[in-house]
């Protein structure tokens, strides 16, 4: 093993399981609203180094999705989750 991150998009993460946020959002790629969605995701705490935790998921198709960061809950769509860029921690599940 190189020791190098599996980084996943949040939208993969599982419910019930955490992951720190890595190397910021990829919507900064792209046109001008994609790097807006990167400046509201990062304005709400989707910043490098922060813990994240997949609380709920709407049925069916897994969205919307529902996200602790910090103390608080975000429901994000498909397409935002898909943005931000999670290292999973190595036990998977977070303490209820």
């Amino acid at each position: 093993m190189n020791g190098a991150l599996e980084l996943i998009s949040l939208f993969d993460l599982p419910q019930g399981h955490e992951g720190t946020v890595s190397g910021g959002n990829v919507a900064a790629a792209g046109g001008d609203a994609a790097r807006e969605l990167a400046l509201r995701l990062y304005e709400i705490g989707f910043v490098d180094g922060e813990r994240v935790r997949v609380v709920a998921r709407g049925f069916p198709g897994g969205e919307p999705i529902a996200v602790r960061v910090g103390g608080t809950i975000f429901a994000l769509r498909r397409f935002e989750a898909e943005r931000v860029l999670v290292a999973p921690l190595r036990n998977g599940r977070a303490k209820p």
